[in-house]
């Protein structure tokens, strides 16, 4: 894989995430809820849905069009924020 500018920077947000997801857990106890996903998932489980969901869509757009790497990465952050907020 190319270490492109959208690469470092989409891993860069992953890394800056896990931080800030673990320091909000430990300040705020997360509570299990059901939003559009078929099961009751805490915080730390939707991240990590909407980060594998984001790898895939880089992937596959790295795989299936020869666009810029900024337009998947928009795609990637928009399926995130809806998995976090209404998953």
């Amino acid at each position: 894989m190319a270490w492109t500018l959208p690469t470092a920077v989409f891993f860069g947000v992953i890394g800056l995430m896990l931080v800030v997801m673990t320091i909000w857990e430990l300040v705020s106890p997360t509570i299990p809820r059901r939003g559009f996903l078929p099961l009751t998932t805490t915080r730390g489980d939707r991240l990590f849905i909407g980060l594998l969901g984001s790898a895939y869509i880089m992937l596959a757009w790295v795989g299936l069009t020869e666009l810029s790497l900024w337009y998947a990465l928009g795609l990637s952050v928009l399926f995130l924020v809806l998995t976090m907020r209404f998953g």
